[in-house]
C-alpha cells in the first residue's frame, strides 16, 4: 500500500511571480530545509503529513505538490500507459470525486485540456479495473486534486494537497474593486520590513487587503485558521487528527494582546464598509482604525517611525490621464510633509505615474499583479536635512 502521508517525497510549493524569495522565508522559518529555489516556487523532500502544516502556515503560497510518479513520455499513449500504472485505488476514494491540472510543454499536445483527458481517463480506467465501478470527475477543486507537469519527454504526478488556492486567505468574503491577491499582499509587507509593532498606515485602503493582512501578521493569525477544506483531506490515509493537532498549534500561537496601530482610510464609504467587513471576517477588525476620507486627511501618529504603503490606481499603460497624475503627486506630498520618520511604500504598475510623485526612490522592488509588471517603491522620508538616495522613481 502507498503510505504517502509518511513516506518523504519530492514535494513543489508554487507561488506566483516574484513571490518566490517571501516564500522561502516563509519555508525556512517553518523549520523546513528547501532542496532547490526557483523563480515560481520551492522544492522540498518530505512526507504528506508535513504538508499539512505548510498548508496551514504559508501566506505566500499557491499549491502545494506531493509527488507520487516521475517518469518518461513522449506521446499521449506513453502518457496514459504510465498514469495507469499508478496504485490509484490506494489514493483516491473510487467511490468519490476528483479532477485534473496541469502545466505541459509537449509537442505533441496542442491543449492541457488534453493531457488532462488523458490523466482522468487513465485514472477511471485503473479504478473501473481493480475495484469495478469509477469516480467522479470534474473541474472542482475542492477534493482530491491530481496535477500533472510534463515539459518535453519528463512528466511528474502529483497530489495536490492544497487543492484551492492558498492564494486566497479565505476570510475576504467581499472583494471590493480590483482588489489585490492576499498571497500578494502579505509578500509586500514582508518585503517592506515592517517591524509588526510601529504604526502601519494603509491610505486609499480599497477592500482593504493590505491593512488585514498586516494586522495577521502581526498577531501571528495564520491563513489555516480561515480554511477547512484542502486537497489532502480527500487523499486516502488521511488522519483528520493530524488537521486538528495543527489547527490548535495555529490558535495557540495567536498574539492576543497587541499595542499596534493600523490605520486604513478611503474616499470611498463603500470601499471602508468592505474593508471594515472583511476585516471583522478575519477577527482583526478591532485592530483597524477605519477612515472616510482623502487620503491627505488619512491621520498618521508621530510617535516614532511607521511604515506608510499605498496601492493606488494605475490608470492606462498608454495615455496616462491628467487626474491620475495628479494623484500621484499628491501622494508625494502627503509622504513628504505629512510621514516624515516613515518609510513609504507605494506599489504601482505604471512607471509613467511614479515619475510624478516627485520623490526618489530608495528601492524599487519587481512584483507582478495578474500579468501586470509592478514595482513596489521605496522612500526613505527623512525627519530633517539628511539627503535622499539618488535613484529615480
Amino acid at each position: 500500500m502507498m503510505q504517502v502521508f509518511h513516506n518523504k517525497s519530492k514535494v513543489i510549493i508554487t507561488c506566483n511571480k516574484r513571490l518566490s524569495p517571501y516564500l522561502q522565508d516563509e519555508v525556512t522559518a517553518l523549520g523546513y530545509t528547501i532542496v532547490r529555489a526557483f523563480a515560481t516556487g520551492v522544492e522540498l523532500n518530505i512526507t504528506l503529513t508535513e504538508c499539512i502544516k505548510l498548508n496551514l502556515n504559508l501566506r505566500c503560497a499557491s499549491q502545494i505538490l506531493y509527488s507520487i510518479k516521475s517518469f518518461k513520455a513522449v506521446t499521449p499513449d506513453d502518457l496514459y500507459k504510465e498514469i495507469s500504472a499508478i496504485e490509484w485505488e490506494e489514493l483516491i476514494d473510487f467511490s468519490g470525486y476528483f479532477s485534473v491540472t496541469s502545466n505541459v510543454d509537449n509537442p505533441n499536445i496542442t491543449t492541457p485540456l488534453f493531457a488532462n483527458l488523458k490523466v482522468k481517463d487513465a485514472i477511471v480506467d485503473r479504478m473501473k479495473e481493480k475495484k469495478g465501478i469509477r469516480p467522479n470527475s470534474g473541474s472542482d477543486a475542492n477534493k482530491a486534486v491530481v496535477h500533472l507537469y510534463w515539459k518535453d519527454a519528463d512528466a511528474d504526478v502529483f497530489m495536490d494537497t492544497s487543492g484551492e488556492t492558498l492564494a486566497k486567505h479565505g476570510y475576504r468574503k467581499i472583494p471590493g474593486k480590483a482588489p489585490m491577491l492576499e498571497a500578494l499582499a502579505s509578500s509586500v509587507i514582508l518585503a517592506s520590513n515592517w517591524d509588526r509593532k510601529s504604526p502601519f498606515i494603509n491610505p486609499m485602503c480599497g477592500s482593504g487587503t493590505l491593512a488585514i493582512e498586516a494586522a495577521l501578521i502581526a498577531t501571528n493569525r495564520a491563513p489555516g485558521l480561515y480554511r477547512m477544506n484542502y486537497g489532502f483531506m480527500h487523499i486516502l490515509g488521511y488522519n483528520e487528527e493530524d488537521f486538528f493537532a495543527e489547527r490548535r498549534i495555529l490558535k495557540d500561537q495567536v498574539i492576543k494582546n497587541v499595542d499596534l496601530k493600523i490605520i486604513a482610510s478611503d474616499l470611498s464609504e463603500d470601499a471602508v464598509e468592505v474593508t471594515r467587513r472583511n476585516a471583522k471576517t478575519a477577527g482583526v477588525d478591532t485592530l483597524i482604525e477605519f477612515k472616510v476620507c482623502d487620503f491627505e486627511l488619512t491621520p498618521v501618529p508621530e510617535d516614532g517611525k511607521g511604515v506608510v504603503v499605498f496601492n493606488p490606481e494605475y490608470g492606462e499603460r498608454l495615455g496616462v490621464h491628467s487626474k491620475l497624475e495628479l494623484t500621484y503627486k499628491r501622494m508625494g506630498d502627503f509622504m513628504k510633509t505629512k510621514c516624515k520618520g516613515y518609510s513609504g511604500y507605494i506599489f504601482t504598475g505604471n512607471p509613467d505615474l511614479a515619475k510624478k510623485i516627485g520623490l526618489k526612490a530608495s528601492k524599487k522592488i519587481e512584483f507582478y499583479n495578474g500579468k501586470l509588471d509592478c514595482r513596489l517603491l521605496e522612500y526613505e522620508l527623512y525627519d530633517g536635512s539628511r539627503r535622499a538616495p539618488l535613484i529615480e522613481a
